[in-house]
């Protein structure tokens, strides 16, 4: 294999990464905080693409000469909105089904169909496409047989500016301190003073929030579909366990480990072949590491 082969396919692996970490670092946080299965996550990634989708059409109607800004406007209101819709879901609905893993599993699940035919009926059954900004089309020439797309790359900086927000977030900032107490001992952090419940809310919304950045970066790579959740929901799942489902940081390296193999197995074999791989390298480190290939131990 070339040298410039190698960098393309580690790229890809890179580009992979940034949008599995961006959807997984929503679901670690709630999966971990609450045990919460949230089979609407995908979902809210569709939502975060549909709001980019409208903001585009939007500056293309009223503010054509802004036009090369409404990338970051969208992915603010990507965040926004799919953080508001994750808070009304939390206090509707989540927060009656705590402890009732089944009963979660098939409520989200139900949320998610919902959702789909909401997508279908009120904004569009075909998949929809976001025009790429001026000064993101074109690409970097490395060399020769080199050329990194400049879309690519800017989703990747964004991700690891994503990431790096989080992770100040529950290190440096008191919400953070409480998510990592109630993650750690519910009923002690109560009893100290921690509203548990507000925490839930919060930390919700904020993971649903991230699901939306990720759908949001997602419409420079593809078109989005109602159905467009459905698909990147089951490789989320397999992060966050392969991972660790309460570790951050092990679902950052499963991201890029998922990634790399995702994007260097598909170089030599089918897509499907790939994903078969892909799962039985899964399931045989879950065999012997039950809890996730980075978990980490917690007091219960």
């Amino acid at each position: 294999m070339s040298f410039d082969a190698f960098v393309m396919q580690s790229f890809t692996g890179l580009s992979i990464f940034s949008v599995l970490m961006l959807m997984a670092l929503g679901l670690t946080i709630i999966f971990g905080l609450m045990g919460v299965i949230n089979m609407a996550h995908g979902e809210f990634m569709a939502l975060g693409a549909y709001c980019t989708y409208a903001t585009a059409k939007f500056f293309q109607a009223f503010l054509p000469g802004l036009m090369d800004g409404f990338v970051f406007v969208g992915i603010i209101l990507a965040f926004v909105v799919t953080s508001a819709v994750g808070y009304l879901l939390e206090r509707g609905l989540i927060r009656h089904l705590y402890h009732r893993p089944l009963d979660t599993l098939l409520a989200t699940w139900g949320v998610s169909l919902i959702m789909q035919q909401l997508f279908r009926q009120f904004i569009n059954p075909r998949e929809v496409e976001v025009p790429t900004v001026s000064w993101l089309q074109g690409a970097v020439n490395i060399s020769e047989g080199v050329a990194l797309p400049l879309s690519r790359l800017f989703i990747i900086c964004l991700a690891v500016f994503t990431l790096l927000f989080v992770f100040y977030l529950l290190y440096r900032t008191h919400w953070g301190i409480s998510i990592r107490a109630v993650t750690q001992n519910r009923p002690i952090a109560s009893a100290v003073g921690i509203n548990t419940q507000k925490v839930d809310a919060t930390t919700f919304a904020v993971g649903s929030g991230l699901a939306g950045i990720a759908g949001s970066v997602f419409t420079m790579l593809a078109s989005t579909g109602p159905t467009t959740g459905q698909a990147y929901i089951v490789d989320t799942f397999i992060v966050v366990v392969f991972g660790g489902v309460e570790s951050l940081l092990g679902t950052v390296l499963s991201a890029f480990i998922i990634g790399q193999m995702q994007s260097w197995l598909e170089f030599g074999l089918s897509g499907s072949m790939a994903r078969a791989a892909i799962l039985a390298a899964v399931i045989s480190v879950l065999f012997f590491r039950p809890n996730g290939l980075f978990s980490q131990k917690v007091r219960r």
